[in-house]
């Protein structure tokens, strides 16, 4: 995943109302950008630190700018969660998954049932079974000496849902969640049981009942960010 255009630098001043973030671009100048991250980005928001931002070209847009990457003790991080959606989709297309390649069709955003899902993936010569793919942002790295990174940063009853979705549908198709790690420190990743113990449980249940969890490293740059090698997930 490239982004269409250079990104621009700048240091963070503050993030505050979830998605507004204040940053002082090189020539001086402070701009108000959209923060595209609904988590609690524990570690994330420092002020302080380099970070590089898109610009959109859409005259209707109330802030111009969004937030895109930020630099915490030497580690770029990509703190746009729908980022991990376009980099999975561009590993997936490109089959170099290899625990989800040889599918012949790929849809996102599909609904199932009462859920919607991040892809599905289908016609696989040796697998009948539709694959339902649902994709969260790793971004907490909550023990930096040994790279341990944890899923949710925040309370989320959004993502508890989508894993009881998924719970449901493991008994008539192949389940997967799959973790984005968008955190270039984190190299092993955990259920933040501390943090939602509720999305904890559900995990739980969902590997009780088949969903398979899986987690790859993403390589974020100023330039885009590409799909890695798979880190170990956990227990925690």
């Amino acid at each position: 995943m490239r982004y269409p255009a250079a990104l621009g630098r700048g240091t963070l001043i503050r993030r505050y109302k979830r998605f507004l973030a204040d940053v002082e671009l090189e020539d001086g100048t402070t701009v108000t950008m959209h923060c595209p991250n609904t988590g609690g980005m524990t570690s994330c928001d420092v002020p302080g630190s380099v970070v590089w931002y898109s610009t959109s070209a859409n005259p209707k847009r109330k802030y111009r700018h969004t937030w895109e990457l930020i630099e915490i003790d030497g580690h770029l991080i990509s703190i746009n969660s729908a980022r991990a959606n376009a980099v999975v989709g561009e590993a997936l297309e490109a089959g170099s998954i290899e625990a989800l390649a040889g599918y012949g069709s790929i849809r996102r955003e599909v609904r199932v049932g009462d859920s919607r899902l991040d892809f599905v993936l289908g016609d696989h010569a040796g697998d009948s079974r539709t694959c339902l793919v649902e994709v969260k942002s790793v971004t907490l790295l909550h023990d930096p000496q040994e790279g341990a990174g944890s899923f949710p940063d925040a309370v989320s009853a959004r993502a508890a849902r989508h894993l009881g979705h998924l719970t449901d549908l493991a008994g008539s198709h192949r389940c997967v969640l799959l973790f984005c790690v968008q955190h270039a420190g984190i190299r092993s990743v955990r259920a933040a049981r501390e943090v939602d113990p509720e999305w904890a449980y559900a995990l739980d249940r969902a590997i009780g009942a088949g969903v398979e969890v899986r987690a790859y490293l993403a390589r974020p740059t100023p330039e885009g960010s590409h799909l890695g090698p798979p880190v170990p997930v956990v227990a925690g």
